[in-house]
C-alpha cells in the first residue's frame, strides 16, 4: 500500500540521527514488545511476518511519524492480537490503563494463486521495469522504484508473495530478483554521481522493458 512508511526518495525529514554506542533496547518495555512479536509469530503463529509488516504500514500516519521504532512494533503486535482474537480490545485497554491506538483495518484483498514450478521469466542481464501499480494492501514494491527501469543482476530464491501473505492468505512461492537501478533513474538529483541501487523484487512486480 502507499503510505507514510514508504519513505524511499522522500525528503524534508532531516538528517539521520546516529546514537553513539546505542543499546539494543532503551527501555524495558521495548524488549517486551520484541518478545511479544516473537510470541505472536513463532509460538502462537497467530500471524506471519508479512502481516506484521502490513500492520505497521496501517498505522495512522501522524502516529507512525511520532512513534519510536519499538512503539511501531508494539502497535502492530497489539493490533494483530486484537484482530486475530488473541486478546479483546477492552481487555487490552484495561491492562494498558486507557485508550490504546491500533492500526487501521486492512483492505480486503482476495487470494491470488500462482504456479509453484514455473521457470523464471527473466534472466541475468535483462532490462526490466517495475510495474507502476498502487496496491490497496500490502506490497514490497517500493514506490520510488515503480515505473523505473533496471537490470537483473541475480535470480534469487522463491519466496511467498507478500501481497497475498500480508493479508493472511496462503501465498505461492514466486521467483525474486535483484535488480540494479542507476541512481539517476530513481532520483532527479542522482545524475552524474555514478552510483546505483540494488533492490530485491518479486516477479509479479516486474515486466519486460520496452
Amino acid at each position: 500500500m502507499d503510505g507514510i512508511h514508504d519513505l524511499g526518495g522522500m525528503s524534508g525529514f532531516g538528517a539521520v540521527e546516529v546514537e553513539r554506542d546505542e543499546p539494543v533496547f532503551h527501555e524495558p518495555w521495548e524488549a517486551r514488545a520484541y518478545v511479544l512479536n516473537a510470541l505472536g509469530l513463532a509460538v502462537l503463529r497467530a500471524y506471519n511476518v508479512h502481516e506484521y509488516r502490513h500492520a505497521v504500514e496501517r498505522m495512522d500516519p501522524a502516529h507512525y511519524l511520532a512513534a519510536s521504532y519499538y512503539e511501531r512494533w508494539l502497535t502492530a503486535v497489539a493490533s494483530l492480537f486484537v484482530e486475530k482474537g488473541v486478546v479483546a480490545r477492552d481487555e487490552l485497554e484495561r491492562r494498558a490503563g486507557g485508550r490504546f491506538p491500533l492500526a487501521r483495518p486492512p483492505a480486503s484483498v482476495a487470494p491470488r494463486p500462482g504456479p509453484e514450478d514455473a521457470a523464471p521469466r527473466f534472466a541475468i542481464g535483462d532490462t526490466v521495469r517495475v510495474r507502476d501499480v498502487h496496491a490497496r494492501g500490502h506490497t514490497r514494491a517500493p514506490r520510488s522504484d515503480r515505473g523505473r527501469q533496471g537490470a537483473v543482476v541475480r535470480i534469487a530464491p522463491r519466496y511467498p508473495l507478500p501481497d497475498v501473505a500480508g493479508h493472511g492468505h496462503r501465498a505461492h512461492r514466486e521467483h525474486t530478483y535483484q535488480v540494479e537501478f542507476a541512481a539517476a533513474e530513481l532520483w532527479t538529483d542522482g545524475a552524474g554521481i555514478g552510483e546505483s541501487v540494488v533492490v530485491d523484487l518479486w516477479e509479479s512486480y516486474l515486466e519486460a522493458a520496452p
